[in-house]
This record gives structure tokens, sequence and C-alpha cells, in this order.
């Protein structure tokens, strides 16, 4: 008996690892996300059981301590248990908070990473989060924190990194992450991609300057990138169908 902490990866159903796709084939179990592509459940084994535990951003809410309890009682009855999520299940996924609750309970858990869309959305978009001679780092924040909890994060040291910066689930704060760097020193200039549905049919990829964000609604879900790398795409977006705007830099990046 094991619950599986599953990563589904950004959507595309390709893009699941081949551990992930044999444990969907098996599972007795799928606990999985709102944002867990159909074309992903419908690998699930015949006979699986689907637990739905997404939160919609206006609408219902699972608790984590919920969730949890979900977790300990199907992983103390069945054999094969997939928590499938999207992204990878350590990266803002609090896959780290249910095995720690896995582990207290004594459930067997085992943790298989999945494709996070902090590196798949710029990368579909034809963005490099590193570039020699342009960003030798990227930094990946959230912007949906414990609303109960202040602001953690230290934005006028990420105005001044000089790197990639990579906001995940950003979309109802794109206008207070704009004022936040503005403030902390960010120039206005900065480019920023904003990588809407990434690696699905849906994908859409806009292109602005750091001043301009959050003045247009931002759709959910998306990727925010900030930085001289999301300026100059190296390659045309990966998409198969989409709205794609041009960057505000269109000269392709080079090496150094």
């Amino acid at each position: 008996m094991t619950v599986h902490l599953v990563g589904a990866g950004p959507g595309d159903p390709e893009l699941l690892t081949l551990k992930a796709a044999r444990l969907l084939g098996t599972a007795d179990v799928v606990v999985h996300d709102r944002l867990v592509s159909p074309e992903i459940l419908a690998m699930a084994a015949p006979w699986a059981e689907f637990v739905d535990v997404g939160k919609d951003p206006n609408g219902r809410r699972t608790s984590q301590e919920q969730i949890n309890e979900i977790l300990i009682q199907r992983g103390r009855c069945h054999n094969t248990v997939v928590r499938l999520k999207g992204g990878d299940p350590f990266v803002f996924g609090r896959g780290g908070e249910e095995a720690t609750a896995l582990e207290g309970a004594g459930v067997p858990v085992e943790v298989v990473p999945g494709i996070t869309s902090s590196i798949a959305g710029p990368a579909m978009a034809g963005i490099p989060v590193t570039h020699r001679g342009v960003s030798s780092a990227f930094t990946v924040v959230t912007a949906h924190e414990d609303p109960h909890k202040p602001d953690s994060l230290n934005w006028h040291a990420l105005a001044e990194l000089g790197t990639t910066l990579v906001v995940l689930m950003g979309a109802r704060r794109a206008e207070k992450i704009r004022g936040r760097l503005l403030e902390a020193g960010m120039a206005g200039t900065t480019p920023v991609a904003i990588v809407t549905e990434a690696t699905t049919a849906r994908q859409r990829v806009r292109y602005l300057a750091l001043d301009e964000l959050g003045i247009e609604p931002v759709a959910n879900p998306s990727v925010i990138v900030i930085g001289a790398v999301a300026g100059s795409p190296v390659l045309a977006p990966n998409v198969l169908s989409a709205a794609t705007s041009q960057p505000h830099h269109a000269s392709p990046l080079t090496t150094a």
C-alpha cells in the first residue's frame, strides 16, 4: 500500500513521465487537482476511483487538512493511490505537507517528479530561463501565498538580482507584482512574457513591458516571465493554436 505523489507536468499528456503513466494505469484511486487535464485523467485504469480535490479561484476549496485525510484513508485501504498534481509535487504543490502527513500516519509514500511549468512555460514560448551572456540564473516564486501571513518575498532582492524571474500563480496579482517590483527599483521597460495554458492547444503568449503588467487582466493559469530573456525569444512559440503578440525586443538573443 503506497501513496504516490505524482507530478502531472504542465498539461501536455506527452510530457508525462513514463513512471507517472505506468502508475496511473494501475492506480486504484486517483486524487487529482483541478488543472490536471482530462486527457491525462483518461490514462488511469478503468477501475480507478477519481477524487477531485481541486480548488476553484472563485468557488469550492478543499482544505489541505481534508486532502491529507483523504490520502491517509485511501492509502490505508488500497494498494496504489496516485496523488496527481499539476507540474511537480514539490514545486508549490504542497507535496511536502502531504508527504509529512502520510509519513506521520504510517502510510508509505513515494514522490514521482514532474516537469514544472516554471521551466516548461517559458520553453514553450521559446524563452530559455538561463542564457549565456544574458541571464546566468533564474528565480521561481509564487504570488499565491498564505493569505493569513504577511508577504514574505524580498521584492528588493528580486528586483536587484538581474536574472530571470518566473512567477507562478500570479494571474490575479499581476498588478501587485508590477507595483512591488517598480517600487523596488526594477526598470519599467524590463521585458515581460505571459504564457497562458502552456503546452496545450490553447496556449497563448503575450509580450509587454513591466510597467504594462496588470493593466489588462491576466488569464489563469499563466506563467509570468520577467527579465531580459522574455524580450527576445530564441524560438517562435511552440503552440498548436495560439494568438501570439510580438515581443518588445524582437531580435533573437545571441550567446556570448
